[in-house]
């Protein structure tokens, strides 16, 4: 077991907070909300929560290492935030070239496995080319695995698995009595990656927002009123402490 609050007024948020090793979630998926909403508590331009952000993925990376889960799934840009301001929208994919530019080495060196979930070809050429980099890079690395899901949508996800699907039985390639849930995983940005158990969204929004739909039938949920950019090792720590402690049943008794 793993004690994880140090200080008295640390414990004081649970009775006893500790973390059972042997049952940590196989694969975190965060929707990292708040970035906008911590900006404008500052007075700061919606960029710099962004910015802000970014500092709190260095540290939910290297806790998750730690931590030793497996699988790690960022919401970065879903197909929708293309409807924002165009500033916003550079300054995202701006800092999506930055964050790999800057972090690839230390990921590489710490065997972290980087892969994108969604559509890069939208995405500008530089862009592209980061991202390309660090896939290749990092592609026979045996850390943890961190899908950063960017101009992702889950409906979009799975209107394409449905196409793939659709040519592959039109070509022959796929007979449709062979189709079912493994086999339409095949087709999903996700093959390969187990479900997630623990879903994580701060800001105080309790909603999907399009973000891993077929993957998140069985997903456990926990909410938080921080903004991302404060979101801190203890509040990971206290997700996974209160997944541990849900009954999954998986529609069983």
């Amino acid at each position: 077991m793993l004690d994880i609050f140090k200080t008295n007024k640390d414990k004081k948020k649970r009775e006893e907070l500790v973390l059972d090793k042997d049952n940590m979630p196989r694969h975190i998926a965060i929707i990292m909300d708040g970035n906008g909403r911590w900006a404008k508590q500052r007075k700061l331009p919606r960029t710099m929560g962004h910015k802000a952000g970014v500092e709190t993925i260095r540290r939910v990376i290297k806790e998750t290492h730690i931590l030793g889960i497996k699988y790690l799934t960022l919401y970065a840009f879903s197909t929708e935030n293309w409807k924002r301001p165009k500033d916003e929208v550079s300054a995202l994919m701006r800092l999506l070239v930055e964050y790999l530019r800057s972090e690839l080495q230390e990921l590489n060196k710490n065997g972290v496995v980087i892969k994108i979930l969604g559509d890069i070809n939208m995405l500008p050429k530089d862009a592209q080319n980061e991202v390309k980099e660090a896939i290749e890079l990092t592609k026979n690395n045996t850390g943890v695995v961190l899908n950063i899901a960017f101009n992702y949508g889950g409906r979009d996800e799975i209107i394409r698995a449905v196409k793939l699907v659709s040519n592959d039985v039109k070509s022959g390639k796929l007979n449709i009595e062979d189709i079912d849930e493994k086999a339409l995983e095949k087709y999903l940005y996700t093959n390969g990656t187990p479900d997630p158990d623990l879903i994580i969204r701060p800001s105080g929004e309790q909603r999907i927002s399009n973000f891993l739909l077929w993957q998140c039938a069985y997903s456990e949920f926990w909410y938080s009123n921080v903004c991302w950019p404060d979101f801190k090792e203890e509040h990971l720590h206290e997700a996974i402490y209160d997944y541990q402690h849900r009954d999954r049943r998986y529609g069983g008794v």
